[in-house]
């Protein structure tokens, strides 16, 4: 998993909008139409990152298609620390 964060977060150029995604995410639940709104990024900017998010078990999603909300995994919480130390070279 730690593997897994660095690529997401650090490895690529969209990182710095996952970290920000995750940091929403970790506030409350959200649908990427109000993660593109919170964050002014475009909806599928917001998709196409919570799919590699959810490709990696950084997030997962729950309710139906429309609207569906997006949590944090149990996995990713283990692994937090690490977020946090790879979200502090990214900031």
């Amino acid at each position: 998993m730690e593997k897994a964060l660095w690529y997401l977060f650090a490895g690529t150029r969209g990182g710095a909008n996952r970290v920000r995604i995750v940091r929403e995410l970790a506030e409350r639940p959200r649908n990427a139409n109000q993660l593109a709104e919170r964050l002014d990024l475009d909806y599928n900017t917001v998709t196409h990152h919570l799919t590699m998010l959810t490709d990696h078990d950084v997030v997962e999603p729950g309710g139906s298609d429309y609207g569906k909300l997006y949590f944090l995994t149990e996995r990713f919480e283990h692994h937090q620390d690490t977020f946090e130390e790879i979200a502090t070279e990214v900031d």
